[in-house]
């Protein structure tokens, strides 16, 4: 049986202002999953669930916005 290939984050981090984001998509973390993370701040956790659909990163000042 193969071993399946990790999954390695690609996406560029940090290149916008404004994410939209889901329940699916929590827990919430800046940088995203999908972004790598050698290039950019430290990962933190963000409470947009508990902040009321919103949140801002420390870091980076990205806004996080929970659309459903």
């Amino acid at each position: 049986m193969a071993n399946a290939a990790p999954h390695i984050a690609t996406a560029p981090a940090n290149t916008q202002q404004r994410y939209e984001v889901r329940r699916a998509d929590l827990p919430l973390s800046c940088p995203l999953p999908s972004m790598a993370l050698w290039n950019s701040h430290p990962r933190v956790y963000l409470p947009v669930a508990q902040e009321g659909g919103e949140a801002q990163c420390p870091y980076c000042g990205a806004h996080f916005i929970l659309v459903d």
